[in-house]
């Protein structure tokens, strides 16, 4: 793994150590982020933590990500974006939705991954909804937990006079069960262009109707992070939210 990786301990946000050696303040930075970025700030879990890439030249990647071949199915190519209206991005806006979104709390950078992926390490900034609990009954506990840290409200019982005005008013953030007109904006990503966790995520979100515009995918996902030698969190066992996430 790259040396960059960070432990991080959840109940208190505390970081507990760094497994590399840091890049001193005074030191120049050689490997940047972008010709005119050396570092991103994003908030998790409480404190902020800072984004860069391995500042050794001849670091080379664990061998756990360099891995080129999986069986497929079900580790088969993922499409460029996972349903229609959905944008793909790049580590450059994820950056950017680090900034504008996170720190804000107007978005969530949401590691799809099932647990036992999430604490092998994670994306700093991300909270850990497995892809299996989108896929869970609407009316399921977990189901709802998980859609009120998106800031999706449910509606109650809607009349037909109700479904009318909306559709009249063009309120399309709004169906039957679902309110998404303040749901936040979204940034889905697993293991890499190779992994269908996030896309099964992100096609159970639309499926309850949250708004494609406001899901964006990161398609490189970690693989793509480890490989560019971006900072990892290694996560406390405290911060797995949906600890009885498995696949069907």
């Amino acid at each position: 793994m790259g040396k960059h990786v960070i432990a991080a301990t959840a109940a208190c946000g505390i970081l507990v150590g760094i497994v590399a050696m840091p890049v001193a303040m005074a030191e120049q930075v050689k490997v940047k982020l972008t010709p005119e970025k050396e570092t991103v700030q994003v908030l998790h879990q409480g404190r902020m933590v800072d984004v860069r890439r391995d500042q050794d030249v001849e670091n080379l990647v664990d061998p756990m990500w360099a891995k080129t071949s999986r069986e497929c199915p079900p580790f088969c190519i993922e499409p460029k974006v996972p349903a229609p209206g959905v944008e793909l991005i790049t580590e450059i806006e994820l950056f950017e939705f680090m900034e504008k979104h996170v720190n804000t709390g107007t978005g969530l950078i949401i590691d799809a991954r099932l647990p036992d992926w999430y604490l092998r390490g994670t994306i700093p900034g991300s909270v850990n909804i497995p892809f299996t609990v989108f896929q869970r009954d609407p009316t399921d506990a977990k189901f709802r937990q998980a859609f009120e840290m998106l800031n999706v409200r449910p509606r109650g019982a809607v009349n037909a006079f109700t479904r009318l005005t909306d559709r009249l008013l063009g309120n399309n953030d709004k169906n039957e069960f679902w309110d998404f007109s303040a749901a936040k904006e979204l940034v889905l990503w697993c293991n890499g262009p190779w992994c269908g966790q996030s896309p099964h995520a992100i096609r159970a979100l639309i499926k309850q109707g949250y708004p494609a515009a406001k899901i964006h995918y990161y398609r490189g996902g970690m693989q793509n992070w480890q490989i560019l030698g971006l900072t990892t969190l290694i996560p406390d066992e405290d911060s797995v939210l949906f600890a009885e996430a498995k696949a069907d």
